[in-house]
């Protein structure tokens, strides 16, 4: 993230009357931070598609199917269209390649033979818990170590980050301090709560 004091000299975008110089700092540390947490998603995603030689919807496809296979409950080609948002079409021809790639096996369906299950074939499966697997339990071991209030903290600032892909519909600046109680004239930083009834864009 640029400094909003070089992108914004005159704060036409972002209201800073309430922040020092020192919290905008803190700000464009943080927001650099978020940035570089992007990026190393980004590098660690491409390499686990290189290793597993899927693109981003068969790998998400595979994740889908896994964790259906995990909750005991048998994966169709129906189930997994409206997951990734694909058509009926487009959905098997994924599955067509997935299998030809021996990803991914066609099985009848629990008590109804005209039907089919999906299930990751077992090489599939080793190799996604020995590469993605063990990168989301190191991701979520950092989010262990953070304590119930930090959590809910990052939530809610996550949360509120998401919901930024929504424009203002009034076209105003942003007041980068509004959740401070003005009334009480409450320094920003004195604020412990973030808006936690954003909604999310997954």
């Amino acid at each position: 993230m640029i400094d909003p004091r070089l992108i914004d000299p005159t704060s036409e975008l972002v209201n800073r009357e309430d922040l020092s110089d020192q919290d905008v700092d803190e700000i464009v540390e943080m927001m650099a931070a978020l940035s570089a947490w992007h990026r190393a998603a980004e590098r660690m995603s491409l390499a686990s598609r290189r290793y597993m030689r899927l693109n981003i919807n068969d790998m998400r496809a595979v994740r889908f199917l896994i964790a259906a296979e995990n909750a005991g409950e048998p994966a169709t080609a129906r189930a997994l269209a409206e997951h990734l948002g694909i058509s009926s079409a487009a959905t098997t021809k994924l599955l067509d390649r997935l299998e030809q790639g021996g990803h991914v096996l066609r099985l009848p369906y629990p008590n109804d033979r005209r039907a089919l299950a999906l299930r990751v074939s077992p090489e599939t499966r080793l190799a996604a818990r020995e590469g993605v697997g063990r990168l989301h339990a190191r991701r979520f071991a950092v989010a262990a170590r953070l304590s119930p209030s930090d959590r809910a903290i990052v939530t809610g600032f996550l949360q509120a980050l998401a919901a930024t892909e929504h424009p203002d519909p009034d076209g105003e600046r942003i007041a980068v301090a509004e959740h401070a109680d003005e009334s009480q004239g409450a320094h920003p930083r004195s604020s412990t709560s973030v808006p936690r009834d954003a909604e999310t864009s997954s």
